[in-house]
């Protein structure tokens, strides 16, 4: 059953493990520009999953936050730096991301953000100019 999958995950020096369990709620491309400053990357490859689904099985006390703002609590290990995940108050969900989770097939459905982006790509997915109408943004979409 898909719903049951469990699948592990690590920070760059494996000082942090976890788990997530069920499948995500969404899989897309964040090109907005925190996002790329946070992962130092053009584009961010997200898993949304409710915060329940998260485990962290090894080296809690190593997690460290960062909060730029109320919307997103970055959460990265303080042995290597490297980034785990952003807890995201006030949609109730966690964006674990996607390099991070091996065994999960990244299925990625939608580009969010896509205004902003620095690596135009077509792939054929929607590229929203920011974000859905359901989650607070214009809904409105951009040509691939």
């Amino acid at each position: 059953m898909r719903s049951a999958e469990t699948h592990t995950g690590k920070c760059f020096c494996g000082s942090v493990e976890f788990s997530v369990t069920g499948q995500p709620v969404a899989m897309g491309y964040c090109h907005c520009n925190s996002c790329r400053h946070w992962s130092g990357a053009p584009v961010n490859g997200f898993t949304l999953w409710p915060p329940s689904a998260l485990t962290i099985l090894k080296g809690a006390e190593n997690i460290a936050t960062y909060s730029r703002s109320e919307r997103s609590l970055r959460r990265w290990c303080t042995a290597c730096g490297g980034h785990l995940f952003s807890e995201l108050p006030a949609w109730n969900l966690v964006d674990v991301y996607a390099p991070l989770i091996p065994s999960l097939k990244f299925e990625p459905a939608v580009h969010v953000h896509y205004q902003e982006t620095v690596l135009p790509m077509k792939d054929g997915l929607p590229k929203l100019k920011d974000l859905p109408e359901e989650l607070g943004g214009s809904g409105d979409m951009l040509p691939d």
